[in-house]
């Protein structure tokens, strides 16, 4: 069913990256001024309190995470490419790590809390890995912290009510032990880059 549903949207999806890596362009210039190639540091401003429920329906906020590094990727479970693949860059990064990886905490955060539930999140990112967390809200809590990682979403136009797609910017965010924004890596990014990247924080 997942399947059939994903090779529905794959259409529509097209359409949607398109409108998607326009907003790269726009936020990669204004995220967090001027940036070294792959990466922008020194936005503060990128990041903040939130307040969320895990994929084993756990209440959890920032604090919960406080003394590990954060690896944050906002999208939605039937995202038909640009999910599926940062979120493998995610998994093969963590591997890349090591025993290391044991200090870092990937979270993937739904942008399409009205489908994402708990337990389709939970099944969705056990598909890449087990130690990515998969965060879900409502549409208001999903709404303020979007608004504190400047991310960009909203309902594809001419979506099928039942089986829309959602444009969204496509991010891997890095954030310190203490919560802080560090580096932000666009679509695109090799595990080895964010692993060489988070590396240097450890």
């Amino acid at each position: 069913m997942w399947r059939t549903r994903l090779l529905r949207m794959a259409v529509a999806g097209a359409a949607a990256l398109a409108v998607a890596a326009l907003v790269v362009w726009w936020q990669v210039g204004h995220l967090a001024g001027p940036a070294t190639p792959g990466t922008m540091a020194g936005a503060a401003r990128v990041g903040g309190a939130f307040n969320l429920t895990d994929q084993a329906g756990r209440t959890v906020t920032d604090q919960t995470y406080r003394g590990r590094l954060m690896l944050v990727y906002f999208g939605f479970t039937f995202c038909p490419d640009v999910c599926p693949t940062d979120l493998q860059v995610m998994a093969q990064a963590l591997d890349l790590l090591g025993p290391s990886s044991a200090e870092v905490q990937p979270l993937f955060v739904t942008v399409d809390p009205e489908r994402d539930t708990p337990g389709r999140m939970a099944e969705y990112v056990g598909l890449f890995d087990e130690r990515i967390g998969g965060l879900t809200g409502t549409p208001e809590q999903i709404a303020e912290i979007a608004k504190g990682y400047k991310v960009y979403y909203r309902k594809a136009k001419g979506s099928d009510p039942e089986s829309y797609t959602m444009d969204h910017s496509a991010f891997i965010y890095l954030m310190g032990r203490d919560g802080a924004f560090l580096e932000v890596f666009p679509h695109g990014t090799t595990p080895e880059r964010l692993a060489e990247a988070v590396r240097k924080h450890l």
